[in-house]
């Protein structure tokens, strides 16, 4: 079982079924985790074979709405995504400098739906912290990583000196929000927009796909959208097939408009300039 549905496991058993108000907000707890996953990932520096050192201190920016619905929940969620990426970290062989912290705050300049993640390396009074590059900030969600900063070290010095915590990295574009100048990219499913903000994206009933439906007639991994171009959808061996705009079919270009039909739910792809 994975690590993201252990944490929504432990989620739904707490407080008597007091979290599953957190599930109604237009932010899951569950994409929460997923993106501090990726904050892990897309942050690890290596000192050297045997240790890979990985923010510990995070924050969570939110929306107006989602803030007021999870806050009430801040304290326990907080400690839930805490050992959520304690659980992951342990499983990818990461270390942290200090105590893992996850904070909720509130941006007003975020859409409801849209989120934030900013993380740095906090030592504890007993370690000592390695001196590093800035970090500079991160491209949107899905797009290629930036080559490092020349000189980043990729091992500690002999005797390296303490050091100040590093200032929480520059805001990332929210999740689910593409850079202007592009083409952008949504689905929408039953008046709920989803954005793509990378190149594929997985619609399915797992709880580890892009976009999550409950639909009994959805497999757990149905159908991938394709930010080509053009752009494209393809069925991933499920076991009621897609259909696109009438046909049933494995693989389709879509236009803005395409109506695909997983199970008895239907999505329907945009796109336009922006």
């Amino acid at each position: 079982m994975g690590v993201l549905k252990r944490f929504e496991q432990r989620l739904e058993g707490l407080v008597n079924g007091t979290f599953a108000k957190v599930f109604k907000s237009e932010v899951q707890p569950v994409e929460i985790a997923g993106a501090l996953q990726r904050e892990c990932d897309n942050n690890a520096t290596i000192w050297n074979r045997e240790r890979t050192v990985v923010p510990n201190d995070f924050i969570v920016e939110l929306s107006a709405g989602d803030y007021e619905r999870l806050a009430p929940y801040a304290g326990q969620l907080g400690d839930e995504l805490a050992g959520m990426v304690k659980e992951y970290a342990k499983q990818q062989r990461y270390t942290f400098m200090g105590e893992i912290k996850v904070h909720l705050e509130k941006a007003d300049t975020l859409d409801t739906g849209l989120y934030r993640v900013r993380s740095r390396t906090l030592a504890s009074s007993t370690s000592v912290q390695q001196p590093s590059a800035p970090h500079s900030a991160p491209p949107p969600y899905g797009a290629p990583p930036q080559a490092p900063a020349a000189g980043y070290p990729t091992r500690p010095p002999s005797a390296p000196p303490a050091a100040p915590a590093m200032p929480p990295r520059p805001p990332a574009a929210p999740y689910g929000q593409q850079a202007q100048g592009r083409m952008r990219r949504w689905i929408e499913i039953n008046g709920t927009r989803h954005q793509m903000a990378r190149h594929s994206l997985v619609i399915g009933r797992s709880t580890e796909a892009d976009v999550r439906i409950d639909d009994p007639g959805v497999s757990r991994r149905h159908c991938e959208i394709q930010a080509t171009e053009p752009a494209s959808v393809r069925d991933l061996g499920s076991t009621n097939g897609i259909v696109v705009d009438g046909q049933h079919t494995k693989r389709a270009t879509l236009r803005d408009g395409s109506r695909i039909v997983v199970g008895s739910t239907t999505v329907i792809y945009r796109q336009a300039e922006g």
